[in-house]
């Protein structure tokens, strides 16, 4: 957003649709997300729900940008299954120059030589954005917001280096109604040549420069997406906090090839016999993905007002308790994209579900209760060496037992004994 604080940007819009809200939901049918929400106040359950850069969420689950949210049937089909926001496919002003190949997709499978029948742990795509002409998005966009206006849906925008274009593509979005936009600083494929995607999440100097006519021109809360391609990404994430952006989101998939073909020696996915690298996704991604929302929400806790910026968290996630870890990590929401791809939009439900046994276990009553509670586990390997070196030598000074003959006690008299064997 431009300069004017986020409070004082929302705090009207905000008033004004609660009272929308509150009377179409009387007028509504009873969506898949009022459905979770009802339910679980009925039956005592952790709440779910968030508040993020001042959108409220029935939970923190968002499909994320990409095949889920490629047009109005399948995110329409989101939000009737209780999503808690969606994301749509990223789009630009001309999709003509977006043209996608098939098959597009391959898959890593577990198990010896990649078995066909063992568990899919990667996922690589070579898809461009939204190869759909941009009136036909906007109109699609325009039409969810007026069935479902207390439903959250986030545009994905991504355009070349060129200032009109993006305040006119931000423009033409903020038309339709949206709550929020993402901006696509990470896809890791297609068109690096004219500085999209990648190609500008990659480079500091031009990320400023681009998030700094974004930000002048929206007026919705901006996420931008960062790629995991680079070196160290608070990098990316610190400037665009600092350009104006209220959130990022992280991580897009990565830079990879497969595999190849032992029998016919050609890389997949395999078009025409041919190949490029691709986004690498799924579950294997996991653990790198919490590496990198790690360092980026220990940078937001120690140099932003964390209260008034979010952290989306990204990356192989199918359980509930994939997205307990990106919350204990800091994240305000958690997307799933390839997750939807294999198990269907009614994956949320199991989501929510397991994400509640989660907080029941640990008595956490709603999601801001335990968010970032792990962060402060993590340090460094000096600190390791440091905690480990004073642990060893209090248990040996507990080992070593009683310092004196008066400290014996008739009550404890056999533990103390057993403190002073060695053997």
């Amino acid at each position: 957003m431009a300069s004017l604080s986020l409070t004082q940007m929302l705090s009207g819009r905000n008033s004004v649709a609660e009272f929308t809200r509150s009377k179409l939901a009387t007028r509504r049918g009873a969506t898949g997300a009022r459905f979770l929400r009802v339910a679980a106040a009925a039956a005592g359950e952790p709440d779910l729900s968030v508040t993020v850069n001042g959108l409220h969420m029935p939970n923190p689950f968002v499909v994320g940008s990409g095949p889920p949210g490629t047009n109005y049937t399948v995110m329409k089909r989101a939000f009737d299954e209780g999503w808690g926001a969606v994301i749509a496919k990223t789009v630009s002003l001309d999709a003509a120059k977006v043209i996608n190949v098939t098959p597009r997709y391959a898959r890593l499978r577990a198990g010896a030589n990649g078995s066909v029948k063992g568990q899919i742990i990667g996922w690589e795509n070579i898809e461009l954005i939204s190869d759909r002409p941009l009136e036909v998005m906007l109109k699609e966009f325009k039409q969810l917001k007026e069935e479902y206006p207390d439903r959250i849906l986030i545009a994905s925008i991504m355009e070349e280096y060129e200032k009109a274009a993006w305040e006119e593509l931000i423009d033409r979005v903020e038309q339709t109604g949206v709550d929020a936009i993402e901006v696509n600083f990470s896809c890791p494929h297609g068109m690096p040549e004219r500085k999209m995607g990648a190609a500008v999440g990659q480079d500091c100097m031009l990320l400023e420069e681009v998030c700094g006519w974004i930000n002048a021109k929206a007026t919705v809360p901006v996420w931008a997406k960062m790629t995991p391609n680079i070196t160290d990404i608070t990098q990316p994430a610190r400037v665009a906090l600092k350009s104006g952006c209220e959130g990022v989101s992280a991580i897009n998939t990565i830079m990879s090839v497969m595999g190849i073909n032992l029998k016919t020696l050609r890389p997949e996915p395999c078009v025409e016999g041919y190949s490029t690298p691709g986004g690498y996704s799924c579950k294997a991604v996991h653990p790198i993905a919490l590496g990198k929302v790690m360092s980026i929400a220990k940078m937001m806790k120690s140099e932003f007002n964390i209260e008034q910026y979010s952290l989306s968290g990204i990356g192989g996630v199918e359980t509930g308790g994939d997205a307990a870890e990106f919350i204990l990590l800091g994240a305000n929401t958690v997307q799933v994209c390839t997750g939807v791809m294999m198990h269907g939009y009614g994956l949320v439900k199991k989501l929510c579900v397991e994400l509640q046994d989660f907080m029941k276990m640990h008595n956490f009553s709603s999601v801001e209760d335990f968010r970032g509670l792990s962060l402060e586990y993590f340090t460094s390997h000096t600190d390791l060496v440091q905690r480990q070196k004073a642990a060893i030598q209090q248990r040996k000074a507990i080992k070593k037992g009683l310092q004196s003959d008066k400290d014996w006690t008739g009550d404890g008299f056999v533990q103390e004994t057993e403190s002073m064997v060695s053997n």
